[in-house]
């Protein structure tokens, strides 16, 4: 018997290697290529396959029926706007995140809302029955609809599927499951890949909604990402400190919804709820009267969300200053930093700078721009910035102060959380005509126009 041919797969970008690399050749990632076995394929170039004809099965666009109710709604609101409006019926739908953060606690609470009309099968393999129950009478899930089974082979499980036909599964999780004709061990790239094509056919035929469980390694990837991307339909991502409270739900891929949408939870003793109000919580708890904080307006998806920013400029003891942010690309805070000391004279060569946007949220549009130079200079020269100001903006190399999209919904919010104070690029100020805002708007053209609007503001607080 020949001896199977082995290859190296990276994890993280997909690339196929003969021989283990340490660093991988196409990404550059370190300790990401794993043994991967190739299933054996026949040869179709000679086989005496008889064609198939299928014409009969060609259907015109026209002629799919659509009007049938095809998401099933979750119960979470959360959840049903990262996923599109709800679950749609024949996906597949991975849930990633680090152990701890939410995954089992979020799919079962939904088991409660689903059993009302739909029955649900929660396949585990890390945990018992009763470990399962005992977690769900903590959460409150009493439906009758539930249905354990505690077993690790795939095969078996799409069998028993389809032999029991339930509305929606829930697998717990995909590194536990494994197909007996694979000679490799659970969680490896090939039973990781082939299990989750298992599942996705086993949806696909029977027309049923499939939720995986992937855990992430120590980078915060999903062990095997590449190999399973392309399978599901639907990649969510739970972000988070395990420390705190708060979650965030955040869509990779959906091929059925937008992916710039997020949905925000708080782990409690109770399990996850839900936070409408995203804005009220991440300015919960603001300091008063400390300099090198502002606020501004971020977009995710379609809903905008303040996000308060801080940064501390003190002194450093080293001979090269420290920098560094959290939540904030590195890199744009050092070209802020050298605008600031180009045309507006500010030195920061001597000074370690952190900067962090509260809440954990990683703030990736160039809106907030604006509010980090203030922030930069509020910390500088250690004056406050009125805790009732928003600013929101690009800035350029130039240090002029540039338009952004959804102008409007972002002072909008800014005025619906009690702020008096908003700074905008001038540019934009068109596109506010004709609104009725209790807010006072000041558009300006570059950071000079902006620390004066700062300076303006102060003189009227102190009644100079």
């Amino acid at each position: 018997m020949a001896k199977p041919k082995i290859i190296y797969r990276c994890t993280a970008c997909g690339y196929e290697s003969a021989k283990w690399n340490g660093k991988c050749p196409s990404c550059g990632s370190w300790n990401t290529l794993e043994e991967d076995v190739p299933l054996p394929t026949q040869a179709v170039g000679n086989s005496r396959r008889k064609p198939v004809d299928l014409s009969d099965k060609i259907q015109e666009l026209e002629d799919v029926d659509t009007t049938a109710d095809v998401r099933y709604h979750t119960g979470v609101g959360e959840l049903d706007r990262v996923l599109g409006g709800g679950l749609v019926r024949g996906s597949i739908v991975l849930l990633g995140g680090e152990p701890g953060i939410g995954k089992s606690t979020l799919l079962l609470q939904i088991c409660q809302y689903f059993g009302k009309e739909h029955t649900v099968l929660y396949v585990s393999g890390e945990e018992s029955a009763k470990q399962i129950k005992l977690r769900a009478e903590r959460l409150g899930v009493t439906t009758k609809n539930l249905f354990l089974l505690t077993v690790t082979d795939a095969q078996s499980i799409c069998d028993t599927i389809s032999a029991s036909r339930p509305d929606i599964v829930i697998i717990d999780s995909i590194q536990t499951m494994r197909m007996e004709e694979i000679s490799s061990s659970a969680g490896s790239l090939t039973q990781v890949r082939e299990c989750t094509n298992l599942f996705m056919h086993t949806a696909k035929q029977l027309d049923i909604p499939v939720w995986i469980v992937g855990h992430v390694n120590k980078d915060g990837a999903i062990a095997g990402p590449k190999v399973m991307e392309h399978i599901v339909d639907t990649v969510l991502y739970f972000e988070g400190e395990r420390n705190l409270s708060y979650r965030l739900l955040r869509a990779v891929k959906n091929r059925y919804g937008s992916t710039n949408e997020i949905g925000v939870f708080e782990m409690q003793d109770s399990g996850l709820h839900e936070v409408p109000n995203p804005s009220a919580m991440l300015l919960d708890g603001r300091p008063h009267g400390v300099s090198g904080t502002c606020v501004t307006c971020m977009m995710e998806g379609s809903r905008p969300i303040l996000a308060e920013i801080q940064v501390l400029a003190t002194k450093s003891g080293f001979s090269a200053p420290r920098r560094q942010t959290q939540g904030f690309d590195y890199s744009r805070m050092v070209i802020l930093i050298a605008v600031l000391e180009k045309h507006l004279g500010m030195f920061f060569g001597t000074l370690d700078v952190y900067l962090n946007v509260v809440g954990g949220f990683q703030l990736d549009e160039p809106a907030g721009d604006l509010a980090v130079a203030l922030c930069l200079y509020s910390s500088l020269v250690d004056k406050p910035i009125s805790e009732r100001t928003v600013a929101f903006g690009e800035v350029g190399l130039g240090g002029e102060v540039r338009g952004i999209s959804h102008i409007r919904r972002r002072v909008q919010e800014a005025e619906r959380m009690g702020f008096t104070r908003c700074i905008v690029p001038h540019q934009c100020l068109h596109e506010l005509k004709g609104g009725s805002y209790q807010i006072r708007i000041a558009g300006v053209r570059n950071l000079r126009q902006a620390f004066s609007v700062l300076e303006k503001d102060a003189r009227e607080t102190t009644g100079l």
